[in-house]
């Protein structure tokens, strides 16, 4: 039976990669695509997720825009790393497809509450903005939804300050929501997407597809990696958020330890850090886990055999 997900995110270069293994994986069913605010402006992601729904021929799906700003905080978004238009690079095409109607954060409750329970995936890619309303909004969500996967935060390690990662420190408060409730939460933070390293060997296996799903892939990752290079000094690039959705595909790509993890808001020096407490069992009611080491080979196969089952498309 295939893995039934909504996708929140904020194309982005990695997000556009989650976007295409979530859509040419065949245990994976995509029921929906949300958008928030985050690597960009919520103007710019939104029609940045059309454009890779055009390149992937992904039409039967709803896509919704959601949260323009975070709960309480001013915008911060990432031109440093994704560019002006959020997905620099690449020539994107217009979209073909039209916006849902609904607002994100409904098109998330009405997708969740009209399947059996404990058989939606939430997997957030951006910022927590989306979860967090959408949870206040209908808080039978948390014992309706199967599992939480996000990628945010980082047990050890930090990127948007020393201890804080992007997507949990531009919305802390939404991140302290969605961390807070009572449903299976995985955090897919930097410890485990730091491994998933888009080296000059996986830009060859990816470009030998020959599709223009793959050049696109192909552009993403030497834009991506450029940037990362100036902004942070890696030599090859991290592809963070499709780890979230490889691991609803296959949890054995990756393994996890189950510890309690809260977010903290009011640091002068660690808002937004994602504060996991080892020091002992956790106790029974701990719904949080943290993924802790990928299986490289096995992600990176995963992410080319849906680029090879997308195939070739008509732009």
């Amino acid at each position: 039976m295939a893995h039934k997900i909504i996708l929140d995110c904020d194309p982005g270069h990695d997000d556009a990669i989650a976007m295409l293994l979530a859509h040419g994986n065949p245990d994976v069913e995509l029921l929906a695509v949300t958008t928030v605010v985050g690597n960009q402006t919520l103007e710019k992601v939104t029609r940045n997720a059309l454009a890779v729904a055009r390149i992937a021929n992904l039409t039967n799906v709803p896509f919704a825009a959601g949260c323009a700003k975070p709960l309480v905080r001013p915008v911060e978004v990432a031109p440093d790393i994704h560019g002006e238009s959020g997905l620099d690079g690449p020539a994107l095409p217009e979209p073909v497809i039209d916006l849902d109607p609904r607002h994100a954060v409904d098109l998330i409750i009405e997708t969740v509450m009209s399947h059996e329970p404990g058989t939606v995936t939430l997997v957030p890619t951006g910022g927590l903005t989306n979860i967090a309303m959408a949870v206040r909004k209908e808080p039978r969500l948390a014992e309706r939804v199967k599992q939480v996967v996000l990628m945010g935060g980082g047990y050890h390690t930090g990127n948007w300050s020393a201890v804080a990662e992007f997507n949990i420190k531009i919305d802390p408060e939404a991140a302290h929501i969605v961390f807070n409730e009572q449903w299976p939460l995985l955090m897919v933070g930097l410890d485990l997407t730091h491994q998933a390293l888009a080296t000059p060997e996986i830009v060859r296996r990816v470009a030998a597809v020959e599709t223009k799903p793959a050049r696109f892939v192909v552009e993403l990752l030497e834009f991506f990696g450029t940037m990362y290079k100036q902004a942070q000094g890696f030599d090859s690039p991290p592809v963070h958020d499709p780890c979230a959705v490889a691991y609803v595909i296959d949890p054995t790509v990756m393994t996890t330890r189950r510890v309690p993890v809260d977010i903290e808001l009011t640091g002068t020096l660690t808002l937004g850090m994602t504060v996991a407490d080892f020091r002992a069992a956790p106790p029974e009611d701990c719904t949080t886990s943290v993924a802790v080491d990928l299986d490289h080979e096995r992600f990176w196969s995963l992410i080319i055999d849906a680029l090879e089952r997308i195939g070739e498309v008509d732009l």
